[in-house]
């Protein structure tokens, strides 16, 4: 606690300048995550300032994120860049339902943002990227990612690649690509929502193909393959969204075999496989038969709404640039400017190095708070599969009553009976301090095996 801030040769007022060297003495880490600060007396003593303006200080820190309050314990730099707590629905207090992918300070995106912003503004100027683009990204840009993805798709290649905003729209756009209504593209039985909403808008059928804690059975494809003809199967292979399942190298080949025996086409969806990247995609198996989507939504962030879709040759590729053009028009020409920027000076690769150790440290945290209770995690996931001890309308509506938001079993399942299930999205918590309230709600709810409310 023996942090004292240089705030003499700043501008502005006192209260601004206190936490424009908190922030100045993070990034050159003099403050690291979760040390403890003064009290605000104590700094008010050590600057011969008055408290008030500490305590303005403070106040604006822990606005910003950059700093965060304990009960009984004190003041200490926030463990990650805390989102700004968005509108919640009473009576919601924290939020795990959306599988987001924490910002550790480690990260340091506000630095990094600006960094690269003012980079592009001096090379080019920042109005360049505020006109039309080609659809799909330049020729540069996709350049750049392609060659950024070799170090995992060895046959990446400029002239195969699109840009989307967003791996959503890749989805929709491939899905109406290959598939008409009422035709069938097999999933795992418990998937992506958002493929499950993009085949009920464009009337596409899905049926979901038996799995077990390690993926997709390849014997139960090749037995769907065979009863739908397919026109295409759509898969998460690496860390599964909901179930964290990760198909072993020996089931990658085999399902690569079945797609090929079967003249079907992969939808792969590579949302989250930056995160482990020892996971070789299918792609690499059946190139001319795959559509790759890469997002940087799970490794980076979200509203980037940047995202790589591979397409199998050429002609794919042009076909979905059209496509995207039809519908978007573009990606977000400043967007994918500044990640191009990240991509090509390495500073991407540092950033989700950080994530994917904030996600390790959550997980570990989860593995502490959840023993003896039943559930599927990876080290790297920001989520993980909690299967539920009675009825899932019980445990998941107690939850909510008692402010900690979940995602029920049922919006992942295809078809069928539901699981009795949760999917818990660790990244979604604004710091670990958050993310063990969360836990400690999830661990009583568990515990309670009834509901004790009474009802007349």
């Amino acid at each position: 606690m023996d942090w004292t801030p240089t705030i003499s040769e700043l501008s502005g007022p006192r209260y601004q300048r206190i936490v424009e060297a908190m922030e100045a003495d993070i990034a050159a880490g003099r403050l690291v995550r979760g040390q403890q600060l003064p009290t605000q007396r104590a700094l008010a003593k050590a600057l011969g300032i008055d408290l008030t303006t500490v305590t303005r200080a403070y106040t604006e820190a822990r606005r910003r994120g950059i700093m965060e309050a304990r009960v009984g314990q004190g003041s200490f730099v926030s463990e990650t860049s805390a989102r700004r707590a968005v509108d919640m629905p009473h009576p919601v207090a924290i939020d795990l339902s959306m599988n987001v992918p924490p910002h550790p300070l480690e990260a340091q995106l506000d630095e990094r943002i600006i960094a690269g912003m003012e980079s592009i503004r001096a090379q080019s100027g920042l109005t360049a990227h505020l006109n039309y683009q080609p659809p799909g990204g330049s020729a540069h840009e996709r350049e750049i990612a392609a060659r950024w993805m070799r170090a995992r798709v060895p046959h990446a290649h400029a002239d195969r690649l699109v840009i989307f905003p967003g791996a959503q729209t890749i989805l929709f756009n491939v899905l109406a690509h290959l598939a008409r209504p009422r035709e069938i593209v097999l999933t795992e039985a418990l998937t992506f929502p958002g493929i499950k909403a993009a085949a009920a808008r464009l009337g596409v059928k899905l049926v979901g193909v038996a799995m077990d804690d390690g993926g997709i059975l390849p014997d139960a494809l090749a037995k769907a393959c065979r009863a739908h003809s397919p026109k295409a199967v759509y898969l998460i292979p690496t860390l599964h969204n909901p179930t964290t399942a990760t198909l072993s190298a020996e089931r990658r080949n085999a399902i690569a075999k079945i797609i090929s025996d079967a003249g079907t086409t992969l939808i792969e969806d590579d949302a989250y496989g930056l995160l482990d990247r020892s996971a070789s995609p299918i792609a690499n198996l059946i190139p001319e038969r795959t559509y790759l989507a890469t997002t940087l939504s799970k490794c980076i962030a979200p509203a980037l709404r940047v995202a790589y879709l591979l397409a199998p040759d050429n002609d794919a590729q042009q076909t979905m640039r059209s496509h995207l053009q039809a519908t978007v028009q573009m990606p977000a020409p400043l967007m994918v400017a500044l990640v191009t920027h990240w991509i090509e000076t390495g500073i991407a690769d540092r950033i989700i190095t950080a994530i994917r150790n904030e996600a390790v440290g959550r997980q570990q945290l989860a593995q502490r708070a959840l023993k003896g209770f039943q559930f599927l995690a990876k080290p790297a996931a920001h989520h993980l599969w909690l299967r539920l001890p009675e009825a899932r309308s019980d445990v998941v509506g107690h939850l909510l009553r008692n402010g900690l938001a979940v995602v029920d079993g049922e919006a992942f399942t295809v078809d069928g009976t539901p699981p009795h299930a949760a999917r818990l999205s660790l990244g979604a918590a604004r710091n670990r301090a958050e993310l063990t309230e969360a836990l400690h709600i999830l661990v009583s709810a568990l515990q309670k095996r009834t509901d004790t409310r009474q009802i007349v």
